[in-house]
């Protein structure tokens, strides 16, 4: 039923108006809403049915109103005192301000009744315009229309009700006078929906039904004008240039009304203002007159100086001749302006290849600035352009002109200074990247002509290392060995200084010192200085000059200080491409190294190829949390390491131990290949071969020893039997001696380690209908020899051979005799 909805909101009404806790008012607020959307006429229809009716005086006061309404509509107008109160302390929000109204509006429009009297009309009507306003407001115009519709029905039935209750003509036109204040009012609020809505039409027709009202209500002038270049504004935001350029005349027409009621002459030139960058950003070629006319009138109004140069802007865009644009700024010479706005509108016109006009503009302002202490800014700005424009001949005297001037008592505000640095440093940059080396020198002293002797600053060592590396490129190495030596002396903890060492060093040949120089930048890169320029310095600059130098090593023939600085890179690099480069080089640079030396000074450099490539084991299963790092990248550089591994270890054959290593290593790397059957032939054949290693080491040391071998041994043959499982689905696999060998490889490391499973292992041995004579000799022989002692097994061993040798077609006597003689032996 309708009336327990009602009534329901009733009481949450109540139940918010009694709580104080800021997040059960939001709570109330959100689920009072969502009710009162619920709600509809006929909830009050069923409300207004089910009590009593009217008392007999007929009266349509406050007292024969239905309680249960009355009682309602009290509480929607406490609800809304409340919202006021509420809001104006901060309690709640705008949002929040506009869903209670909605409630309380809607709450008040139930219990309308079919005659309300004038107070609750007007109450009504307020309520609708306050709370479609505040969904304006709030960004929600669609929700705004229904209340500012329900307030122009109400502005229309309080004049019927007016009208009716008039006396003559007089009252008549006194009521009009009170409604219509109230139906602008709602007009323009409709307007505004309109506009956010992007209704562009109904707003027009709302506008014009104002604006035809103004007559009468003259004192609203002002509003409707601002209000139209709000619109223009809003419009001019989203690049709707044809509303904007409507709206913002429409503000302009507007304001001209009524002189004693409007903007004045500042709003009505910034409106014009607008107007004109509307048509000159809408289609310059196209409205340029218009654009013209705008500014031109906004000037007339009012002198402002964004005014000027908006109409020099615009002249410029025309392609206006110089002695217009001269003309335009003739008519602001008396004019207050800043210095900044000065050069601005200087850069604008020698941004638009206006020299002459540019350049006279640019003399003229000292005189007016004679006295600021930002004159500097005006020399730094022709300067500037001077080299823009190819003229570096000027710019250099200007530039002497204020070096003199530093040291002569007009010295440049330390802002101004620091941006002629930069224009210096981008000059000498330029040559410098053009291999102008002198040149770029020659730009670089003079920044140095700013700093005293003695001088301690971060820029002054880059500038020295910059200097250094042009004397560098210019064979002048005593000039850039004091270049650094004066960087050292300002910045000593800095990469960068480091690195400019490193660079006379190796040009030098003194690989001792590039060493040194290359260990210092690795502990820098480790742990940057605290000092060093934030904005010179991120996380990847030490890497950087790391490559550089292991770079610059290679290219002047010093393996030892590259394979120094790579591997500092090795332990460094967050990229993990670079990292992986980096090994590859190390390896490279190593193999080379170990292939040159003999087989004695050798195992120092093997060792070092180990722990490269079981960097590259460990940063290839950190790579997986690498985005840029993809599992192609990954696959391909595991190939690579895993292939080295494999040759070392076939090359190093008469050193057992690093065989076994780099076996072992080809089977870790390999696990982050494909698993396809060439990849499990690899890892299958390097299992084995640690394993055989293993074994044969074993077979070598002390007990103490073996033990740890031999385990290691099982294990390996452990992960190659499941290896192996897999391997032969693939295919044919008959003539494959792999099941005999894992088969006397277990049972030789199951047997030396006196494994309580071995008897396990044979007798599924014994089982096997396949098993040749020659392994079983080699099972008795493996259960004899120390420190393994089985018998039983090895005699075992021998009667199966026995038994194979009988059945044989043609028995092997010699042989036959042997296994003979070995059970024989066995059975004393």
């Amino acid at each position: 039923m309708a009336g327990p909805r009602l009534a329901a909101v009733e009481a949450l009404v109540r139940g918010l108006l009694r709580e104080e806790v800021p997040s059960r008012i939001a709570a109330l607020t959100e689920e009072l809403f969502q009710a009162a959307e619920s709600l509809s006429e006929e909830d009050g229809k069923v409300a207004e049915g089910e009590l009593p009716a009217p008392s007999p005086s007929g009266e349509t006061g406050g007292a024969s109103h239905p309680t249960a309404l009355a009682q309602v509509e009290e509480s929607a107008i406490s609800l809304w005192n409340w919202t006021v109160t509420k809001h104006m302390g901060a309690v709640i929000n705008d949002e929040q301000r506009a869903k209670l109204r909605f409630v309380a509006c809607r709450l008040i429009c139930l219990c309308e009744g079919s005659d309300p009297p004038e107070g609750t009309i007007r109450r009504q009507i307020l309520m609708s315009m306050k709370t479609g306003k505040g969904w304006i407001d709030i960004g929600k115009a669609g929700l705004a229309d229904g209340f500012l519709e329900n307030a122009v029905s109400s502005i229309e039935k309080l004049y019927v009700k007016l009208r009716n209750g008039s006396e003559g003509e007089a009252d008549i036109q006194v009521h009009r006078a009170d409604v219509e204040k109230s139906l602008f009012k709602v007009l323009s609020y409709q307007a505004e929906s309109a506009v956010a809505q992007g209704d562009f039409q109904k707003a027009v027709m709302c506008v014009q039904r104002c604006k035809d009202m103004l007559m009468k209500l003259p004192k609203e002038t002002c509003y409707l004008s601002i209000l139209c270049y709000n619109f223009g504004v809003e419009t001019y935001e989203w690049k709707r240039y044809e509303q904007s350029s409507f709206w913002l005349s429409q503000s302009y027409d507007i304001g001209k009304m009524d002189m004693k009621y409007s903007v004045g002459k500042e709003m009505q030139a910034k409106v014009l203002r607008l107007l004109a960058t509307t048509y000159f950003e809408w289609d310059c070629n196209l409205y340029l007159d218009k654009a013209l006319k705008a500014i031109s009138l906004a000037n007339q109004e009012n002198l402002h100086p964004a005014g000027f140069f908006l109409k020099v802007k615009i002249l410029l865009k025309s392609g206006a001749s110089d002695e217009d644009i001269n003309s335009a700024l003739a008519e602001f010479t008396h004019l207050e302006m800043s210095l900044d706005f000065c050069l601005n509108t200087a850069k604008l016109l020698l941004e638009h290849g206006r020299e002459s006009v540019g350049f006279d503009f640019l003399k003229s302002v000292p005189e007016r600035f004679e006295s600021s202490p930002d004159l500097g800014k005006i020399t730094l700005l022709h300067i500037e352009f001077l080299l823009q424009n190819k003229r570096e001949l000027l710019a250099k005297q200007k530039i002497e002109e204020v070096i003199i001037g530093h040291y002569t008592g007009k010295q440049l505000l330390p802002e101004a200074l620091n941006q002629l640095h930069i224009i210096l440093w981008d000059r000498a940059a330029k040559h410098y990247e053009e291999k102008s080396y002198s040149e770029a020198l020659h730009w670089y002293n003079y920044s140095v002509s700013f700093y005293t002797p003695g001088q301690i600053d971060q820029n002054l060592a880059k500038l020295q290392r910059n200097m250094a590396s042009c004397y560098l490129h210019l064979k002048q190495v005593d000039k850039a060995k004091e270049a650094v030596k004066q960087a050292e002396r300002c910045d000593p903890n800095s990469i960068f200084t480091k690195f400019s060492v490193y660079k006379i060093a190796v040009m030098e040949n003194d690989t001792d010192k590039a060493m040194e120089a290359v260990i210092e930048m690795g502990k820098l890169a480790e742990k940057p200085s605290e000092h060093e320029d934030k904005l010179r310095v991120d996380k990847n600059t030490g890497s950087n000059l790391l490559s550089l130098a292991a770079q610059i090593a290679l290219e002047n023939d010093q393996q030892m200080v590259a394979t120094k600085a790579l591997e500092y890179l090795s332990e460094h690099l967050q990229d993990c491409q670079q990292l992986f480069t980096a090994l590859k080089c190390l390896v490279r640079l190593m193999l080379s190294k170990v292939m040159a030396e003999n087989a004695e000074k050798r195992d120092e450099d093997i060792n070092s190829i180990l722990n490269y490539l079981n960097l590259a084991h460990k940063k290839l299963a950190e790579s997986f949390t690498e985005e840029k790092f993809t599992g192609d990248m990954r696959i391909l550089e595991a190939h690579w390491f895993r292939k080295v591994a494999w040759n070392l270890a076939v090359q190093f054959k008469d050193s057992p131990e690093k065989m076994r290593d780099f076996f072992v290593l080809s089977f870790k790397l390999s696990q982050f290949c494909p698993s396809d059957k060439a990849v499990l032939i690899a890892q299958k054949t390097c299992l084995l071969m640690a394993a055989a290693i293993d074994l044969e080491m074993g077979r070598q040391v002390t007990p103490s020893e073996q033990t740890e071998l031999f385990s290691q041994a099982l294990q390996h043959l452990q992960t190659c039997k499941e290896i192996w499982k897999v391997l032969k689905l693939t295919g044919d696999f008959a003539k494959d001696p792999t099941d005999t060998l894992l088969l006397l490889y277990e049972f030789e490391a199951r047997s030396k380690l006196n494994d309580p499973t071995l008897h396990n292992l044979m007798e599924s041995v014994w089982e096997q209908p396949q098993i040749e004579i020659k392994t079983l000799e080699i099972i008795a022989s493996l259960a004899m020899e120390s420190p393994a002692r089985y018998p039983v097994l090895c005699k075992k061993a021998l009667k199966s051979a026995l038994n194979l040798h009988r059945k044989q077609a043609v028995i092997d006597a010699e042989k036959f005799r042997l296994v003979l003689s070995h059970s024989f032996a066995m059975s004393l």
